[in-house]
């Protein structure tokens, strides 16, 4: 072996799930919001200054911040904006987590986060989910060097009510906590009430999924001057010109159309509970989700069977080869007709 290869730092890699790209399928398997996003959207990007692309985009992102906080009711030096809520995830792994005490997160949760704690350096634990996928908050009393909790979790759609975040901010007050809030706009209430009462939280949210712009890019998070001051000091030492000239334009618009932003969150919310009456009525079994999909198993056929099925039909779901999940699929709740053909085939695959 060569010498040069000592000194490679080596990682097991965040996996994606398949983006399959075929005519007719049902693409349940990433979470992406079935719709499109805000009309105001698509017309900015038709009548953008394609001249304004050979300048660097606003190094500030001033505009989308502005709206961000007129929509919180913070101040704009209380957020800031990444190239999606993984980059400013990233950006806080690496900003905060630097102790020699581990980290917390859950044994069932994103899994990026052991991702960037490898990355980094960084040591963690992984406290237990109870047998309901639930949060012990006990396990967060100890001496840690930060938390990070997705609410609603994923992969498994469960919401913790803010007094249990709340709990935990209380007995961390010497300890970074992060609530990755991806799935908030689909079920459950923000941790951003709480961001001026404790000075140690950051909320993380996104434009991927509630907003329709998983391909924009477009992340950010929510906390108090400091903590914000502190990420943006890391990230211009990285690289000062990252969320592209499209994107900002794109995101402004997206956050000024608050009507279309609730009525698609409310078709999604419907949808889903009209999927969870038929997976019921098939034999399936999910935690109350809070999510834009559902976490099922079924008592009689395996996930991975069921998967397998569905996938040989070109509808995809997830499924997560791990520890206490493997039973389980996370189905993203699509549009009626999406959710439709996932019914339908069910039905045939399950009485066959």
């Amino acid at each position: 072996m060569n010498n040069w290869q000592d000194y490679v730092r080596r990682v097991i890699p965040y996996t994606p799930g398949d983006q399959p790209n075929k005519p007719n399928m049902i693409k349940l398997n990433t979470n992406e919001n079935p719709y499109p996003p805000a009309p105001g959207v698509a017309k900015v990007i038709k009548n953008m200054d394609a001249g304004k692309l050979r300048l660097y985009p606003d190094p500030k992102i001033k505009g989308l911040i502005e709206e961000l906080a007129n929509a919180y009711g913070l101040d704009n030096d209380q957020i800031f904006v990444g190239v999606g809520s993984d980059d400013v995830l990233s950006l806080i792994f690496l900003t905060f987590f630097n102790s020699d005490k581990p980290i917390l997160f859950p044994d069932i949760t994103y899994s990026f986060y052991p991702v960037w704690a490898d990355v980094y350096g960084v040591s963690y634990e992984r406290p237990k989910l109870d047998d309901n996928f639930m949060i012990v908050k006990e396990d967060y009393y100890k001496e840690n060097g930060g938390i990070i909790l997705a609410n609603p979790n994923a992969p498994t759609s469960i919401y913790e009510s803010l007094d249990i975040i709340e709990d935990i901010l209380i007995h961390n007050r010497d300890s970074i906590v992060v609530i990755d809030e991806a799935y908030i706009d689909f079920g459950g209430e923000s941790a951003v009430k709480l961001i001026n009462k404790y000075d140690n939280l950051l909320v993380v949210q996104t434009f991927s999924k509630s907003r329709s712009m998983a391909g924009m890019r477009i992340g950010y998070v929510m906390a108090n001057k400091k903590l914000i001051k502190y990420i943006d000091d890391v990230k211009h030492s990285i690289n000062s010109y990252t969320l592209n000239y499209a994107s900002i334009l794109a995101g402004i618009e997206s956050v000024k159309d608050k009507e279309y932003f609730e009525n698609s969150n409310k078709k999604i919310i419907n949808t889903r509970k009209k999927t969870e009456k038929f997976l019921t009525e098939y034999g399936f079994t999910f935690p109350k989700s809070s999510a834009n999909f559902i976490f099922a198993k079924h008592e009689k056929f395996k996930a991975v069977d069921i998967f397998g099925a569905l996938k040989a039909s070109d509808i995809y779901v997830r499924y997560f080869n791990h520890d206490r999940i493997d039973n389980y699929l996370r189905i993203t709740i699509g549009t009626d007709e999406e959710m439709e053909e996932l019914r339908f085939f069910l039905k045939k695959y399950l009485n066959r």
